[in-house]
């Protein structure tokens, strides 16, 4: 990446005002249109026999079959398929409900998408990969936001006739392949450096869990052993006791969501989600709230010390948990988290590093119902989990053992998460400087060899897809208008 910084870029010489707070000052020789003189709007309809598209908000257009395959998303279009909209490679294709979110990019397939959404098609020449990255800035979702109409933000909905009247920055025709020549580049490198990191974290985190079963399996001390009677299980020390996790601890399950309350009154209460419960960690970063009845909402609240655990997903996250420290208030869970409340003599932070052991993870694995991508367990399945329980003290007292010995681990996992999210900002920051004419790269695009990837595809999607695995999280059905 040592072409692609931005200490080896120039801005532009001369250059000249939009007025648009969005775009600010461009280049002299670029334009700046209305879109509705650069595009045109598709709606060709019958192809009932093409693949279907989704538009998402982290990796724009990518086949439905692809979203479909990476989560538990069920495909939520309709049987009847002969309203929905052709969508050619170069198309421009948009979620009107969530443009203002990022929903919005080029397609590299021929395909269809629902009828609710919109598909541009440019008028004259021009490389969409361009537009895509465009449309792709932080800066233009908020100008979408601006343009889009709706009582809520839940409503909002930028209409084609809203999105043709918004200008765009142009380069000339060379220009834009130049650019998108150079932001290709960049991709190139920052997918390089994550897969690295994400590597180094993978090589750390199966470090620690060695260090963390040997002593949450096998204690400190060299003590009696008897065997363990399970295939993944050698042995453990005589003195612990064998339970299952329902003898030592209750499950709670979760609500279950889009349910019909008929007149009942309703109240809002913020839910934690999967994508909500990281391994031995919470993001609490995006929260989501939900009209639930005061009843349906008592039977899934969550309660400080409470353990949280995946229903599902990868193979490798299944039965991922983390401790609910009542960060929020009246905070519930949805039905594809368990909220294990654990007895006086099971210690939460026990249990959760129980379930990040080997032992942890060879139960759920070999007890999982799999499918090609994914996994996924059930409450039964989670209270039959064998523990071989010590003493709370000395529980507590092996915690603080492995909490010793893995936190320079863990501190390089933490350093090379925030690397990674560095590098994604810096990405976001260089690709919207470099398509609104901020930063000049025609030079140094001239001399990066022409990417070898199809004629509209993007190495965006897999740098989305490297940087953010659970974007496609297990359980979570999105309403059509949020991924079809």
């Amino acid at each position: 990446m040592a072409q692609s910084t931005l200490a080896s870029v120039p801005e532009y010489v001369d250059k000249k005002a939009t007025g648009l707070d969005w775009l600010g000052n461009i280049p002299i020789h670029w334009e700046c249109l209305p879109n509705r003189a650069l595009f045109q709007e598709i709606k060709s309809q019958g192809h009932v026999d093409e693949e279907m598209l989704s538009v998402t908000i982290g990796r724009g257009v990518i086949r439905q079959a692809e979203l479909l395959a990476e989560s538990s998303k069920k495909d939520s279009s309709n049987l009847d398929k002969s309203k929905y909209k052709l969508v050619e490679p170069g198309d421009i294709a948009y979620n009107k409900m969530r443009a203002w979110q990022g929903a919005i990019g080029v397609s590299a397939y021929s395909g269809i998408v629902s009828p609710a959404y919109i598909v541009e098609r440019l008028r004259g020449e021009g490389d969409s990969r361009y537009f895509h990255h465009l449309f792709r800035t932080p800066a233009f979702a908020t100008e979408a936001e601006r343009w889009s109409y709706g009582i809520t933000s839940d409503q909002w909905s930028l209409r084609a006739e809203h999105f043709r009247s918004i200008y765009s920055s142009v380069p000339p025709l060379e220009e834009q392949r130049l650019i998108v020549r150079y932001i290709e580049d960049v991709d190139q490198a920052v997918l390089r450096f994550i897969s690295a990191k994400r590597r180094l974290i993978t090589l750390l985190g199966e470090q620690r869990q060695i260090l963390s079963t040997g002593v949450i399996t096998g204690g400190l001390e060299s003590v009696d052993m008897v065997a363990a009677g399970l295939p993944w299980l050698e042995s453990v020390p005589r003195h612990w006791r064998r339970f299952r996790l329902k003898h030592l601890a209750s499950v709670q399950t979760g609500l279950t969501l889009g349910k019909d309350y008929g007149s009942r009154p309703l109240q809002n209460f913020p839910y934690l989600r999967v994508a909500n419960v990281q391994t031995g960690r919470l993001d609490l970063s995006n929260i989501k709230t939900v009209d639930v009845s005061a009843e349906d909402a008592r039977g899934c609240l969550l309660q400080t010390g409470d353990v949280l655990m995946t229903e599902g997903g990868d193979i490798d996250k299944l039965g991922r948990g983390a401790i609910w420290h009542g960060e929020i208030d009246g905070c519930l869970h949805q039905n594809h988290l368990f909220a294990v409340r654990c007895h006086d003599q099971l210690d939460p932070e026990y249990l959760v590093a129980l379930m990040g052991s080997r032992h942890g993870r060879a139960y759920f694995e070999y007890t999982a119902k799999k499918t090609t991508n994914l996994a996924s367990t059930n409450s039964t399945t989670l209270k039959e989990f064998p523990i071989f329980l010590p003493s709370l003290a000395e529980q507590r007292r092996l915690l603080g053992h492995v909490s010793k010995a893995v936190e320079p681990l863990d501190a390089a996992v933490d350093k090379a998460q925030r690397e990674i999210s560095l590098i994604r900002e810096f990405r976001s920051r260089l690709v919207s400087n470099v398509v609104t004419g901020k930063l000049d790269v025609r030079q140094v695009a001239l001399r990066l060899p022409a990417q070898d990837h199809g004629m509209w595809d993007s190495l965006e999607r897999e740098v989305a897809a490297v940087a953010e695995p659970e974007e496609s999280e297990f359980g979570e059905v999105e309403g059509e208008d949020a991924t079809t």
